[in-house]
């Protein structure tokens, strides 16, 4: 996963203005009791701050890959 995929599922799933406070305020254990974006500039990987978030926030099993976007849109995107 990229880090702007990161992103996109992020705003899809908490909207923009929220996304942006979880990633700067909410502590996750899972990364060593450190923010997304802490753990992000730390070097983990994206996939792993996005699957301790939807395990910590407890997003639904079938939210957790993101809105279905048209064919084009992942192309450009």
């Amino acid at each position: 996963m990229k880090l702007s995929e990161y992103r996109r599922l992020m705003a899809d799933e908490f909207g923009s203005a929220y996304a942006g406070v979880l990633g700067s305020t909410h502590v996750l254990q899972a990364l060593g009791d450190r923010t997304p974006d802490e753990a992000l500039a730390d070097g983990v990987k994206p996939r792993q701050v996005w699957e301790a978030i939807c395990d910590d926030l407890q997003v639904p099993p079938e939210r957790r890959l993101g809105k279905d976007l048209p064919i084009r849109e992942r192309r450009d995107g």
